[in-house]
């Protein structure tokens, strides 16, 4: 038995929480949902004791790599691949129902066509709900910010690949007098 008379270097010891470590330092853990700089769902991933247990099995988002883990996952490997079969064919039509559409956004500007402001994402989130499209607005891209009143194209980034194109008006608003 090995009694460590140090406070810190038990404290040391108590970090690791019962999780499995593997020869290169790290824990092997499953993951039970993409996260995308790590891996797919089902990869098996090596990853540090303290992200492990501060982050990703607390939310949820990984299993620690047991051997009835990893055959759990090869049995359910064709159902995992269908499900995101199904997911890459909703994206895709979400893509070209967006490709399909253009939205019409008002701005105050100036005689020439400059904007008293600049349009972001946030705006095209907002024009694309009126047409019963939910995007976020980290899936919009600009290029740069929109500032004068023209037609933009931009590009929208679905997930897993998928990119689509949207055509986005900027009009002079309409004053009401």
């Amino acid at each position: 038995m090995i009694v460590v008379r140090n406070k810190r270097a038990r404290s040391r010891l108590r970090v690791n929480k019962g999780l499995p470590l593997s020869k290169s330092g790290g824990v092997q853990l499953l993951l039970t949902q993409t996260i995308d700089p790590l891996g797919k769902q089902g990869d098996i991933v090596d990853v540090k004791p303290g992200y492990a247990n501060n982050y990703l099995v607390p939310q949820g988002l990984a299993v620690v790599a047991t051997e009835h883990h990893k055959r759990m996952v090869l049995k359910h490997r064709a159902k995992l691949a269908e499900i995101q079969k199904k997911r890459l064919v909703g994206l895709n039509t979400l893509a070209d129902e967006i490709r399909s559409k253009s939205v019409s956004i008002e701005a105050k500007a100036s005689a020439e066509g400059h904007l008293f402001g600049s349009v972001g994402p946030a705006d095209i989130v907002k024009a694309l709900r009126t047409e019963g499209i939910v995007l976020t607005q980290d899936q919009i891209r600009l290029s740069g910010p929109i500032k004068e009143l023209a037609l933009y194209t931009v590009k929208i980034y679905l997930g897993h690949g998928v990119e689509s194109e949207l055509k986005v008006w900027v009009v002079p608003a309409v004053s009401e007098k």
